[in-house]
Order: C-alpha cells, then structure tokens, then sequence
C-alpha cells in the first residue's frame, strides 16, 4: 500500500493517515464495544480505568493511579470522590507523607470488577475473534514501542 500524497503543500499527510487521527479514531472504535457494559453498569470510561488500576495494585497513590489511569490529576479528584460515595475505593493519609493520599480498592470495589469481568472479557475475545490474537499482541507491542520511544 502507498501512502497518500500530501494534499496541504506543507508535506502534511491525509488526517485520515496520520497517527493521532488513527489512534483516536482506533480507541473509539474499541471503546464503542465496551460502553454498553459500563453504561448498564452505571461507571464511566474513566472511573473504570482508575479501579482497573488499583485491582492490579496493593496501595498507590494519587499521582502514580493518574498516571497508569490515563487521568488528569484535577479529574481524578472528582472520580475519586464518585468512587469513594460507591464505596468502592478508599483513600488514606501516607503515615510517612501526610501530604500524600494512598488509595486502595475496597472488597466492594473488587467484588464490582469481578462481577463485570466476565462480560468484559468476553467482549475483548469478540475482538480478538475479529482481528486476530497475533494482531492484537503485535499491535500491543508496536504501541508499547512507540510509547516507549516517544517518552523521553
């Protein structure tokens, strides 16, 4: 496949060839196949990602669960507290850093991911049926790789 002319007369490529357009337009396209679940589960995109996170770690805190989340730090405030009201995360002062919040999933927060998990999955191996176990892998390393180069 050739890639398309640059049509701009600044050497810019297509949007629709271009990495960011493809990204987001790739995140949709699978989050379209997710929304579904977290809707008729009452928990948005974003409060999922946060208790994914914790389910696969003891204690963090807020700063690190933002970064592995995806999240803006103001907007983990605000998800935090939603989640705190469910009772699914806690957070605790950092005895060492009274400064610091630690945040942990609570049993209720992790009996909610084990009740989702299941769907979840099954949507993600629709996916996979779709496209190919090896393509998801290969294109999960690729992300890395690229991820990986571009942070400094």
């Amino acid at each position: 496949m050739t890639r398309p002319k640059a049509q701009d007369g600044f050497g810019l490529a297509q949007t629709r060839r271009t990495l960011p357009i493809l990204l987001l337009r790739a995140r949709e396209a699978v989050m379209e196949n997710f929304r579904p679940l977290l809707a008729a589960h009452d928990i948005t995109e974003q409060q999922w990602r946060v208790i994914r996170v914790l389910e696969e770690v003891d204690q963090v805190d807020a700063s690190y669960l933002a970064e592995q989340a995806s999240i803006l730090a103001p907007s983990l405030t605000r998800i935090m507290r939603t989640l705190e009201k469910r009772g699914f995360i806690q957070g605790v002062r950092d005895e060492k850093d009274g400064r610091r919040t630690l945040v942990h999933l609570t049993d209720e927060g992790r009996a909610f991911i084990h009740k989702i998990a299941p769907e979840s999955a099954q949507i993600y191996a629709d996916i996979e049926a779709k496209i190919g176990v090896d393509n998801i892998e290969a294109l999960l390393d690729q992300l890395e790789a690229l991820l990986a180069a571009l942070d400094g």
